[in-house]
């Protein structure tokens, strides 16, 4: 009878009761429940008490659907930040937040009010966009949860929390008070489609096709005041405009003073244009031959006065430097209602101001200026209905010269995606050049101090300083005020007579305190008389009748308050907030997309330095785009989204978090399907070699078991010295986010230097050595030392698994509940003293086998011999490196998995590049059945044959007797 079957029982074969398959849709349920069970974040917390905090602090995502990828990845480097910075020492608190006012909110339940809404009190509607709100923050909170992302769930901050509310208003009172805030009629984005002023952040651009138009202006004071080449002379200027929608409102035509400007004569017609752009204008116009009469300044056509083109108004030339002479004709159309450079040129020269569109934009005419019984075709007709009716009044009245269709980058609102319009009303500003004093006491003004914030910023990437730099540097006053309901009510009283808010510290204090009781809701249940003490006057105009403003304010001044409202108020956070900004070293760090720096990141900044001098930050990082596969968006058209619930219901959440893992964030990153499945082949070899180490640890107990460490053999010296460097590393990146280079030396670590080396290695000693020999201990410590390494090094990525893990591992002394209450190791309690050296001398022994191995597999391929075991190696150097390689012969057998290694001196013999040369051939003596090694002293032990004397005293040592021949 074969004695394989019996000697291949004696081997000491890894044994875990860790699963080989994951079950993850199952099992990560199961441990979320765990722990709750072990209300893990709150242990977290009492742990952190008294080290040193960092804050991350939560950009609220909007409540009005489910997660899609973006959010993951958001969630998923957020919590990567917080568990890296818990496990390295820090009290890392996080309180996850959700943005719940604002329009696609209040559109959605109109959406599902209909008509009954015009019939509801403003306090139920507000109530049922309470409702609509919450429904998502619940749906999204278990989704995040679902992805393993740890926080206060059970309490998050809501912009539309009562307290939150009460917060944000008393940041704008803060602002209203230091003389931040006015109220006055300008130009602003406004979206016809939502009935609303828009802020900067709160437009995208987006291809829209416009009617490109050139329009004749004709001259109606006298010619010879611009050169008295051109008395006498029938003259018009030309403007260009893709707007025509806006010709009714053209109360100027403006000239810039610097430019050379022609008078083109063509037939009858003389006209007026920059002379750069003369050429140009001739072609699109179809002027044909054209003679130059004059040529003057731009400054001589200011007060010259032109005919409207189909209203009866005269039309006043102006000048401004904003002209350009890239396109156009240089003569520029001035609508002060629909545009920010037009709105400032018409107060300089007092031109009417009124704006004749609607909040639905709806065009009306100027009745001075239209006098027929009729009214125009464009009367009452939306902006884009009205451009073809305009441009064939224009056709009839012969003053269009040039029409075509253009495409073009245009202002599209972000929440409808329609394209929006410069429209002028009455709203709140807050003016970026309001004087301010610096903490030194010198003077700037309110965007220069912004500016300078910027600057003491760590930006991540370093270009987001300069992204937003430019942002502050060019943007307008901030537009603070909607026209909806859905928001944070601007609680002020405007007189009826003058327009003018009161300003009383003491009534503000009083509202904040209404709201903090009862709600936004407040402001329209609660009557003035309740508010106002009785005999208040206007400061301003002595007026005693006032009334409430409706407008609410902007919802990124909503979310750009969340400093004030959860960090500086929440006392989870308030500690550290505090500490960081005492300039304590504290870091405070703000982690969103790209798309921030003009949005979360530029709001936080502007209301932090207006209120507390400084940035509400002190490192921003900034996350790219997620894209197919093919570099496009996302989109439900394309059909081309990866759904992270639907991944983590399928293969796992912790599939979606290596994918996390596995992408640089900084740029914009690859995802789909196939994306995902490769993430989950990876983690199956991850898995696969957590469960290799846990095997053989089997029976290992640390307390009684562990080798010292200068008692290890020296390949087992060799794993501690590199992982010591591993973690040296992994810990660097951590520290600077680098979470994919973690991925990938963790995957790499797995894959090349344990499963493919080391752990492949070690299976003549682990399975084949007694199981308490000091070579097998020495193996089992290492392992022991890398498995508490390697779980504690991935918990903050693959959170599930490691502590799945955890559980499996032998026991020690005063273990945690859960990996994540751990922390990660100390480098020198992996390796004591610096791995370079042993490393470096490692390398060079790498070198000899890679050497070796491509002798031993020109020989296997020749048929010399079979696999590794069937050989013996001769190795040939001289010198030093002789001595060097005798020393390390051991190393060598072990490493080339070879029968027998011998050093010999080869200096008479020719050498390889690295200064040794290779003889293999068939391995000397005799096959051991029980370890395959060809050995030299090999006999039987009862009725197991050809057993080799280690395999002997394993058996002895193991107990296990020899079967004999009665017992067969």
């Amino acid at each position: 009878m074969s004695p394989a079957p019996e000697l291949k029982a004696t081997l000491t074969l890894p044994k875990t009761a860790f699963p080989m398959k994951a079950n993850l849709p199952q099992n990560e349920p199961l441990r979320l429940a765990r722990w709750t069970e072990l209300r893990l974040y709150e242990e977290l917390r009492k742990a952190g008490r008294g080290r040193p905090a960092y804050l991350l602090h939560d950009g609220p995502p909007y409540a009005n659907g489910p997660i899609h990828l973006g959010h993951a990845l958001n969630k998923g480097l957020k919590d990567f930040v917080v568990k890296s910075k818990t496990m390295a020492g820090f009290d890392a608190p996080y309180v996850p937040g959700y943005d719940c006012h604002g329009l696609p909110i209040e559109i959605k339940v109109d959406e599902q009010l209909g008509r009954k809404k015009l019939e509801m009190p403003v306090p139920e509607v507000l109530a049922a966009c309470r409702t609509y709100a919450q429904k998502y923050i619940d749906l999204q909170t278990s989704q995040f949860e679902r992805i393993g992302c740890l926080g206060r769930w059970d309490q998050p901050y809501k912009t539309m929390a009562r307290d939150y509310e009460a917060r944000t208003l008393e940041a704008f009172y803060g602002f209203l008070e230091k003389g931040f805030v006015y109220r006055g009629l300008k130009p602003v984005y406004w979206c016809i489609h939502d009935r609303t002023a828009l802020a900067e952040a709160e437009v995208e651009y987006a291809m829209h096709t416009s009617p490109s138009v050139y329009v004749r202006y004709r001259l109606t004071s006298d010619p010879a005041a611009i050169s008295p080449l051109l008395a006498g002379k029938h003259l018009s200027t030309i403007i260009w405009t893709t707007t025509p929608w806006t010709l009714p409102a053209s109360m100027a035509v403006a000239f810039h003073p610097d430019f050379d400007y022609v008078a083109l004569a063509s037939g009858d017609e003389t006209y007026i244009v920059a002379a750069e752009l003369a050429s140009s204008v001739a072609a699109a116009c179809e002027l044909g031959e054209t003679t130059e009469l004059a040529r003057f300044k731009g400054s001589v056509l200011e007060h010259a006065t032109f005919q409207h083109p189909f209203l009866d108004r005269s039309v006043l030339g102006v000048l401004a430097t904003y002209v350009t002479a890239d396109t156009g004709t240089g003569a520029v159309h001035t609508a002060p209602s629909h545009g920010a450079e037009d709105f400032y040129t018409g107060v300089h020269y007092n031109i009417d101001l009124t704006c004749r569109v609607d909040a639905a934009g709806r065009i009306h005419v100027d009745p001075e200026a239209w006098n027929h019984s009729t009214p125009p075709a464009f009367e009452g007709k939306k902006v884009w209905e009205a451009n073809p009716v305009i441009v064939a009044m224009m056709e009839e009245s012969g003053a269009l010269l040039a029409c075509h269709d253009l495409e073009h980058s245009y202002p599209h609102c972000w929440r409808c995606h329609k394209p929006v319009i410069y429209r002028a009303t009455e709203q709140w500003f807050i003016s970026l050049e309001t004087p301010v004093t610096r903490a030194d006491g010198s003077e700037t003004t309110f965007r220069q101090q912004a500016i300078e914030e910027i600057d003491k910023v760590v930006w991540d990437p370093a270009w987001g300083k300069e992204r937003i730099t430019n942002m502050i540097a060019t943007r307008p006053d901030w537009c603070i005020s909607r026209q909806r309901i859905w928001g944070v009510p601007i609680a002020v009283f405007l007189c009826e007579g003058c327009q003018k808010p009161i300003m009383d510290a003491t009534l503000d204090r009083k509202i904040v305190k209404l709201f903090e009781e009862h709600g936004a809701e407040a402001w329209d249940t609660t009557d003035t008389s309740e508010l106002l003490a009785t005999g208040v006057k206007c400061a301003d105009c002595g007026g005693s009748t006032f009334r409430k403003e409706t407008d609410i304010l902007d919802v990124w001044f909503d979310s750009g308050t969340s400093w004030f409202a959860v960090c500086e108020s929440d006392p989870e956070l308030k500690p550290a907030y505090t500490s960081f900004q005492e300039n304590k070293g504290t870091e405070v760090l703000y982690l969103e997309g790209g798309d921030q720096h003009r949005g979360w990141f530029h709001s936080s900044l502007l209301t932090s330095v207006a209120l507390r001098g400084r940035a509400p930050y002190s490192h921003v990082s900034t996350a790219g785009w997620t894209l197919d596969e093919q570099g496009r968006a996302m989109s439900k058209s394309l059909g081309n989204g990866v759904d992270p619930v639907d991944i983590a219901n399928r293969m796992g959440g912790e599939i979606v978090r290596l994918w996390v893992a596995s992408v640089d964030f900084r740029e914009d990153m690859a995802a789909s399907e196939n994306l995902m499945q490769r993430c989950a082949e990876i983690y199956k070899k991850l898995r696969n070699t957590f469960r290799f180490l846990l095997g053989n640890l089997n029976g290992f107990d640390p307390a009684r078991d562990r080798v010292a460490e200068a008692d290890l053999l020296p390949l087992d010296r060799y794993m501690l010295a590199r992982t010591r460097e591993l973690t040296e590393n992994i810990l660097d990146w951590y520290e600077r986010f680098e979470f994919h280079r973690v991925y990938h030396a963790i995957n790499e670590f797995a894959i090349v230097d344990l499963s493919s080396f080391y752990l492949d290695m070690l299976k003549d000693r682990m399975y084949t050595f007694a199981p308490t020999s000091h070579e097998r201990r020495s193996a089992q410590t290492v392992l022991w030392q890398i498995t508490e390494t390697l779980v504690r090094l991935v918990a903050p990525i693959l959170s599930f698994t490691a502590d799945e893990v955890w559980d499996y591992l032998p026991k020690v002394e005063g273990r945690k509940a859960s990996v994540h209450l751990a922390q990660f190791p100390k480098t020198t309690e992996i390796f004591s003293t610096d791995p370079a050296p042993l490393l470096e001398e490692w390398k060079q022994l790498f070198k000899v086998r890679d050497g070796a191995l491509i002798e031993l597999e020109t020989a296997r391929k020749d048929k010399l011999i079979g696999k590794g075991l069937d050989a013996e190696l001769e190795i040939h150097a001289a010198d030093e490196l002789l001595e060097w390689l005798r020393r390390h012969v051991n190393d060598l057998k072990e490493i080339l998995n070879v029968s027998k290694v011998t050093i010999l001196d080869g200096s008479k013999r020719e050498g390889s590049e690295v200064g040794v040369s290779f003889k293999v051939s068939p391995a000397t003596g005799t096959k051991c059945a029980r370890c395959w090694n060809f050995m030299p002293e090999v006999a039987n032990y009862g009725i197991w044959q050809n057993v080799c004397t280690r395999c002997s005293e394993a058996l002895t040592e193991m107990k296990i007797a020899p079967p004999t021949e009665a017992a067969q």
